[in-house]
């Protein structure tokens, strides 16, 4: 899983009849203390999240296991939101 920040909503109203439905959201992927380490991933969202929300998304074929996106053409989804960050010093 990758900690993330979204950024912004995308809206396509031409799209895969799997994708219907489907929130999709703008991410920015992050490292612990909230600095940006990719821009602009698309992810589906599966929990409500919304944009400033830290959350963590799961890539892959394991972004396809979440609730509401078996068997979607997907890469990327959101599986939580992140409440805190805690870093060892």
């Amino acid at each position: 899983m990758k900690l993330a920040r979204v950024v912004g909503t995308v809206t396509a109203t031409a799209k895969d009849t799997q994708l219907v439905g489907a929130t999709l959201l703008l991410c920015d992927i992050t490292d612990g203390v909230g600095g940006v380490l990719s821009e602009a991933q698309v992810a589906t969202d599966t929990v409500g999240a919304g944009v400033g929300d830290t959350v963590l998304i799961t890539t892959g074929s394991a972004a396809r296991m979440a609730a509401g996106s078996a068997g979607s053409p997907v890469d990327a989804t959101i599986v939580a939101v992140v409440d805190k960050v805690a870093l060892a010093k």
